[in-house]
C-alpha cells in the first residue's frame, strides 16, 4: 500500500477498516508526541517522572476549533515554548491524517467530501462555543439538532459499507482486495489441462504372444 497516498492525500476511496486503522496510528502518534513532551519537561526539571505518566486519546482535535476562539489565545501566555511547539506540530499532523482519510472513506460512500463541513467542522465548532448559548428550552433543542449530522457522519464513515463496484472517485477498494485475495488462493487456481494430463502414444501392434486368427 502507498503510505504516503493512505495519510497525505485525498483523491482516491478507502474502506471503514482503513479509516480506523488511520485513526490508530493517530493514537500512537499523539501518544510519542505526549511522551515527547513529557520528557522534556523531566530533563527541564519542570516535573518529576511520576507525575508525567498521563496519556491522552482525544487526538488533540479540540485545539483545532480552540484556534477560532480568542478565550483560548490568553492561555498562550502561560504555556511554555517546547510545548506550543508540539501542540502546533501534532495538531497540524493529526488534521491532515484525519481530513485526508475521512475524506476518501466519503469518497467510498460515493460523497463529495464537502460533506465533512456538516459532519465534522460544523458540529465541533458548536461544542466550542455551546457555553456561550444562554440557557433556555430552545437552546436545548438546538444542541440536540447539532447532534444530528455528527451521529450520521460517525455512521456514514465508520459504520456503512462503500458504493458497491467503482463510482465517480475510483473502483471499489473491497473489490481489489477480494480479487487479489482469490488469485492468490491456490483453490481458485484455474486447472491446467495439459500439465496434469499424459498423453501416451497409442502402440501400433498387439502385444507380445498375441496374433490375429485368420479364417480360410
Amino acid at each position: 500500500m502507498d503510505w504516503t497516498w493512505y495519510l497525505f492525500r485525498f483523491d482516491g476511496r478507502i474502506n471503514r477498516a482503513l479509516l480506523w486503522q488511520a485513526l490508530l496510528i493517530v493514537v500512537l502518534l499523539a501518544s510519542l508526541l505526549g511522551l515527547i513532551g513529557q520528557a522534556i519537561h523531566v530533563l527541564n526539571g519542570q516535573r518529576s517522572f511520576t507525575s508525567t505518566l498521563s496519556f491522552s486519546f482525544d487526538f488533540a482535535l479540540d485545539d483545532l476549533f480552540k484556534v477560532v476562539d480568542p478565550r483560548a489565545y490568553r492561555l498562550l501566555a502561560s504555556a511554555d515554548r517546547s510545548t506550543l511547539i508540539l501542540k502546533a506540530l501534532g495538531t497540524s499532523l493529526f488534521l491532515w491524517i484525519y481530513l485526508a482519510t475521512a475524506i476518501k472513506r466519503l469518497h467510498d460512500r460515493d460523497r463529495s467530501g464537502w460533506w465533512i463541513v456538516p459532519f465534522f467542522v460544523v458540529p465541533g465548532l458548536f461544542t466550542q462555543f455551546s457555553d456561550l448559548l444562554p440557557d433556555s428550552n430552545w437552546g436545548l433543542a438546538f444542541v440536540l439538532a447539532m447532534q444530528i449530522p455528527w451521529l450520521w457522519g460517525l455512521i456514514e464513515m465508520f459504520g456503512l459499507r462503500g458504493s458497491l463496484g467503482s463510482n465517480r472517485f475510483g473502483p471499489d477498494p473491497l473489490a481489489e482486495v477480494e480479487d487479489s485475495s482469490a488469485s492468490s488462493s491456490p483453490a481458485q487456481k484455474s486447472w491446467d489441462q495439459q500439465s496434469e494430463l499424459e498423453i501416451v502414444p497409442p502402440s501400433a501392434s498387439p502385444p507380445g504372444g498375441m496374433h490375429v486368427k485368420r479364417s480360410t
